[in-house]
């Protein structure tokens, strides 16, 4: 899973942000070892389908839309013939749905065609990149359903896979992205990806800035990934309890009656 790439990131995108020098290199590696990469969809067709997955399957995908994407990444997965995944928050890209709240340089629809021309599928990643399982049910459909009627309407075809931004789902926001259309669904849990964990809860682990080249041959190998994640998962199960916490507070005040009850500001821009 990466995010920005950028010689130069601001502070906001830095800690989860890669070189362009960092992203060649990890590339040679996949093809070095002999790696197949694959769209988020062609592995879930696989699964579901019963078929057999190429040698050393890996999955590389990018987050929220950064132009990097485009002007970083692109030639070095075009150089190796790799595929990839891009999930799109489209009220972060540049142009007409532009709601504010992009991190750094964001892609432009014209940078996003390129990319699909080029073979990268492009999914879905909400519209203003909110923490879903805070929603209640009205702004959770709208985010998805936004989401994918611009993804729709600027390619001309649906996306069909999606990612939660910052990682977070529950039973209620799984159903809701099927429900809108999106046949498989990414998580991070910095874990690798199992047919077990079902289409809407597959895994992904996090390239970091920090993350060496060594590092990236143990995650692309499997080894050490719990040691390496471990306050990851800390701070994860952690702030699971917080937002259960939020949840418990919203369903409460959704329960009570009259000028007694709050609700916060709508999402819907």
């Amino acid at each position: 899973m990466y995010h920005a790439m950028s010689s130069n990131p601001n502070p906001e995108t830095r800690q989860l942000s890669v070189s362009p020098s960092q992203f060649a290199e990890q590339m040679e590696l996949l093809a070095d070892r002999g790696c197949t990469p694959l769209t988020t969809a062609e592995l879930a067709g696989i699964w579901r389908g019963g078929g057999a997955l190429p040698a050393r399957p890996v999955l590389i995908t990018f987050d929220d839309g950064y132009e990097g994407v485009h002007t970083h990444a692109l030639p070095r997965l075009a150089k190796h013939g790799f595929a990839a995944t891009l999930f799109v928050s489209t009220g972060w890209l540049r142009g007409t749905y532009h709601t504010g709240g992009g991190l750094d340089a964001m892609l432009d629809w014209n940078q996003v065609r390129a990319l699909a021309g080029q073979g990268v599928e492009i999914g879905g990643h909400s519209h203003t990149h909110p923490q879903l399982d805070q929603l209640d049910d009205a702004d959770l459909e709208f985010e998805l359903l936004r989401c994918r009627e611009i993804v729709t309407g600027e390619l001309g075809r649906a996306p069909v896979s999606f990612a939660y931004p910052y990682g977070h789902s529950d039973r209620r926001v799984r159903q809701a992205v099927r429900a809108a259309g999106f046949a498989q669904s990414l998580a991070v849990g910095n874990a690798l990806a199992a047919r077990r964990q079902g289409p809407y809860a597959l895994r992904r682990v996090t390239v970091r800035r920090s993350t060496g080249v060594t590092e990236f041959e143990r995650l692309v190998d499997g080894r050490a990934i719990g040691r390496t994640f471990a306050a990851d998962r800390a701070l994860t199960k952690g702030y699971a309890v917080v937002r259960r916490a939020r949840q418990a507070r919203r369903k409460t005040a959704a329960l009570l009656p009259g000028p007694i009850r709050q609700k916060g500001p709508s999402t819907r821009v």
